[in-house]
């Protein structure tokens, strides 16, 4: 199985998501959306942006 988004609607109403591991962690939870379908767009926003991502590693002194 390959990880997962999971789309779902908060305690306020909000959409957000949450991307799971194959081993059923979560491990990453989005802010919360107005709509559907900003949700989806953060979901796209996610699939392209996060290959690109620098690692900024604050632990190194």
């Amino acid at each position: 199985m390959a990880a997962k988004f999971q789309v779902y609607k908060d305690k306020a109403g909000e959409f957000r998501f949450r991307l799971i591991a194959t081993n059923g962690q979560t491990i990453a939870v989005s802010e919360g959306y107005k709509t559907k379908a900003s949700a989806m767009n953060g979901i796209e926003s996610v699939k392209e942006n996060a290959p690109k991502a620098a690692i900024d590693d604050t632990t190194l002194t």
